[in-house]
């Protein structure tokens, strides 16, 4: 019977999600397909022969038309579309050249040199060739040697720099390698004291420091694959089979999807990762289909590790711009990373020598049913009458993660009928770990800047900072930033037996510097508004930014890292729209100095009173390590949500039907 269903399940799931995926035109948002990063290789090389000059390519993407051309096309989506442009930074005799290529006309139309501060995003393949170079390094084998090891199982790994005051830099990766005999758990067995630094222009060693001996942590108690364990096993957890008669309840066309009362455009960038666009509501009562965001995504995402010793103070990771979410994102494993009903897409990226590279299953995308409950309510109120009403609730997510180096972060866009827009991030993978000469607690006697977890074996405390990138169109372009500021009010006139109660007293942000937010300061309802546009009863219609835990950064404001990463000094930011601030650590982060970021954009105090705005909002987590993190972690999760604010006039899930009881023999739905 078991086989039976299974059987059943497989083909309805085929048939369905065959047909589920459109032919389409290019939308002018389309992420560049493979034939595009070909020809962008074709034409930038023809420029520059590749007989004369080394040229590696850091970074090709989409450069997306401005926001007023896409929002003109929009009004006439059979007009003509804007032209496919592509943006490429490329290294080249050791500059890097920003280049922008037509791919219609197959010209470039500008080639700059950039001279600012700071390098381009690191290439896999640049920071694998790094890796590789240690093993025919003397010094290092000697070094390896010495501590008794194997070399063949010594692996190495590559860790950005940073900035620490220095007037100029070369392009430069430090390494640290690790030793795997006996568990692929790599991250656990560090090999402390070495420290290499790699030329990336040159790929070359140029630095070399081996300091200090510690025991490398033992291998046993590592491993986290399955075949791998040994008994005792934990508990079997019961599977459960989610069957669609009706197939998927969304349909994708291209890159556009639709879902219940939403639709949105799907992109993918090899920095950002996936880019969620055009989303749009569809208003039962006004019968269209109203914005909510224009474009989303994560702009930065800042790591710097709590441990000021040598071979660990410059580990102040900036995931998106040095190391990129796109080209880290990882196939996804079906009926692990997603349930049985997903929908599973593919991407694309530039390698360094401008080939396209293919993430097989980069995305998937599904309808959540997970037991939540929509809106209930039970009245006992009314004399013999007993009224429930239930609606269960659906959710549409959209799924990535994105391995970068020892964490996985799992990235949600989930939305909601009810019209909220919940942002999901989950953190799982590896702990960074540091080996030290420490079996127990007693024998600590100064500060590790961790917590042991292991004997030898530090999980060194860390930040992780996401900003997000959030230019919502409530009903319109034109917004506003509203404060909803909760305030006591105490009542003295003997009017009430109360003594207190609060109330709302809003304030419209009317520049920048009003409009920058640390959460637990004041308490206050943050909501981005229309004021051109008002409900039946006179509210502006608006969406709320609903937090998940505050996490302030606790570096000082003057530390070099933190200087970098200065756009997490605020939970909130608000910019007017500019096609060129989209990266809050600024477009070249491997190395920057902090003066072309967020906080340095906002000096300029705009006015953002009715305006085409950009909400940023960084959401994080302060990780103390424990026990129960090692050897993997169970999976942090934290996020945020966007929801409606008077945006509908009602209720806007009121009369949504729930989905109909699928049947199987022997089941009931009794209770």
């Amino acid at each position: 019977m078991a086989s039976t269903l299974k059987l059943i399940l497989f083909l309805l799931l085929s048939f369905h999600i065959f047909s589920l995926v459109s032919s389409h035109q290019h939308h002018p948002l389309d992420s560049l397909t493979p034939s595009e990063f070909t020809l962008v290789r074709t034409i930038v090389n023809k420029t520059y022969p590749s007989s004369k000059l080394n040229i590696t390519f850091q970074y090709i993407g989409l450069d997306e038309p401005d926001k007023p051309i896409i929002l003109s096309w929009l009004s006439n989506s059979k007009s003509k579309p804007p032209p496919r442009r592509a943006f490429v930074i490329a290294r080249l005799d050791k500059q890097s050249h920003e280049i922008i290529v037509d791919l219609s006309t197959r010209v470039i139309v500008s080639d700059k040199v950039y001279h600012g501060h700071g390098y381009p995003l690191l290439t896999l393949d640049e920071q694998f060739a790094a890796a590789e170079l240690p093993q025919t390094y003397e010094p290092f084998i000697e070094s390896i040697k010495k501590r008794g090891l194997n070399l063949s199982e010594v692996v190495c790994s590559t860790f950005s720099v940073g900035w620490f005051g220095e007037l100029k830099s070369k392009r430069v990766l430090k390494l640290l390698c690790f030793y795997i005999d006996g568990t692929v758990n790599l991250y656990a067995r560090p090999v402390e004291g070495i420290t290499l630094v790699v030329d990336l222009d040159e790929m070359k060693i140029v630095e070399y420091n081996d300091r200090l001996i510690v025991p490398v942590p033992k291998a046993e108690g590592t491993e986290y694959r399955e075949s791998k364990q040994k008994p005792p096993f934990g508990p079997r957890l019961n599977g459960a089979a989610l069957v669609q008669p009706d197939g998927p309840g969304f349909k994708i066309d291209g890159h556009t999807v639709s879902w219940a009362n939403w639709k949105f455009h799907l992109g993918f960038d090899v920095r950002a990762g996936p880019i969620i666009s055009l989303a749009s509501i569809y208003d039962l009562e006004k019968q269209k289909y109203r914005q909510v965001l224009y474009r989303g995504f994560i702009s930065e995402l800042f790591v710097p590790y709590m441990d000021p010793t040598e071979e660990w103070y410059y580990k102040t990771f900036f995931d998106s711009g040095e190391f990129g979410f796109g080209q880290s994102a990882v196939s996804l494993k079906p009926l692990a990373d997603c349930p049985a009903n997903a929908v599973f897409l593919d991407s694309y990226y530039a390698s360094s020598d401008g080939t396209p590279v293919k993430i097989s299953n980069a995305f998937c995308i599904f309808e959540n049913h997970a037991g939540n409950i929509m809106w209930r309510h039970t009245e006992l109120s009314i004399p013999e009458k007993v009224i429930r009403e239930v609606r269960p609730d659906v959710s549409l997510v959209v799924r990535m993660v994105a391995t970068v180096g020892n964490y996985d972060y799992i990235i949600d866009w989930e939305f909601k009928p009810s019209g909220s827009i919940k942002l999901g991030i989950g953190l799982t993978g590896i702990l960074e770990m540091k080996g030290v000469i420490y079996t127990h607690t007693d024998q600590i006697k100064e500060n590790v800047h961790g917590t042991l977890l292991a004997e030898n074996t530090i999980g060194v405390y860390h930040d992780h900072f996401l900003t997000y990138y959030l230019d919502l169109d409530v009903d319109g372009e034109d917004n506003s930033f509203v404060k909803n500021n909760l305030e006591t009010i105490k009542v003295t006139n003997h009017s009430s037996p109360r003594k207190s109660y609060w109330t709302v007293v809003s304030e419209t942000a009317k520049t920048e510097s009003d409009a920058r937010i640390q959460f637990g300061l004041k308490p206050a309802e943050l909501v981005v508004v229309n004021p051109n546009k008002k409900t039946k009863v006179g509210n502006n219609v608006g969406y709320r930014l609903i937090p998940g835990s505050a996490t302030r950064p606790l570096l000082s404001y003057n530390d070099y890292p933190q200087i970098r990463g200065a756009f997490t000094n605020n939970d909130v930011w608000v910019t007017p729209y500019n096609k060129s601030e989209k990266w809050a650590g600024g477009l070249y982060v491997d190395q920057s100095q902090g003066d072309d970021t967020l906080a340095v954009w906002s000096l300029r105090n705009r006015k953002i009173e009715n305006k085409d705005i950009v909400l940023w909002h960084t959401t994080g987590f302060h990780h103390v390590p424990c026990q129960e993190d090692f050897p993997v972690m169970p999976t942090l999760s934290g996020g945020f949500e966007l929801r409606p604010t008077n945006f509908f006039d009602s209720n806007p899930v009121l009369k949504t039907r729930p989905p109909n009881p699928v049947h199987w023999p022997n089941c009931t739905n009794k209770p």
